[in-house]
């Protein structure tokens, strides 16, 4: 009896871990495709996880903040991170972009692991200086874990990500950084839920124009 119970709290125990650690949260509907001069990457956001963070950098998208700036830095199997709007752009900002622009925000730390394709905020020493700079991962970094804050995860666009691993790099401190500069030549969104309800859209005006259809065939065959 004894060994029966043991062998069922260490089950119980290994089921809670690896939940634990294939624990991902639900990703919200709204999708950003960063255009660069080496191809697109999609990316989405976890709203539950970072709701202030998601909300500042889809704000700051949405005025096309990231519009002309660029990645900075890009360590192969670790990091490409985006320049902070402010110093990276090659565009000058308009006033309302600024606004959000120079803004930090609290740092929202979570239990997400730090895994390829995973989106984090940058940041300097205090954990409460994040403003518009952040890493999408190149590899796993468990070193990261609960002190940079994940607010999403790429979608589409690995295959970016990889060329962009292979481009030439210098190293300057302890930044790896591309020896040309890589650009996000534009930027652009969009809602999954609204590709949905185009879909809808789309297969109830077959069904209406195959109703009239056969509305039309009995109305000759009746009265011709």
């Amino acid at each position: 009896m004894g060994n029966t119970r043991l062998l069922i709290f260490t089950l119980a125990c290994v089921a809670f871990v690896v939940k634990a650690l294939s624990y991902e949260p639900e990703l919200g509907s709204s999708r950003v495709v960063f255009q660069t001069s080496y191809g697109d990457i999609e990316f989405g956001f976890y709203p539950t996880v970072a709701p202030m963070t998601v909300d500042h950098i889809f704000k700051l998208v949405r005025l096309g903040g990231y519009n002309t700036n660029h990645f900075f830095r890009v360590d192969k199997g670790f990091v490409a991170q985006v320049a902070d709007v402010p110093n990276g752009r090659s565009a000058p900002m308009n006033e309302e972009q600024k606004k959000i622009a120079y803004k930090t925000i609290l740092g929202e730390f979570s239990d997400v692991k730090h895994v390829r394709g995973i989106l984090s905020m940058g940041r300097h020493d205090d954990p409460n200086s994040g403003g518009s700079s952040f890493s999408m991962l190149l590899g796993d970094a468990p070193h990261l874990d609960g002190k940079y804050a994940v607010f999403g995860k790429v979608t589409k666009g690995d295959e970016t990500l990889r060329k962009l691993e292979e481009v030439p790099t210098r190293r300057e401190g302890i930044f790896v950084m591309p020896t040309e500069r890589i650009t996000i030549l534009s930027t652009y969104y969009y809602d999954t839920n609204m590709e949905s309800c185009e879909e809808e859209r789309s297969v109830l005006k077959r069904r209406l124009e195959a109703s009239f259809l056969e509305v039309e065939r009995q109305r000759m065959k009746c009265f011709p």
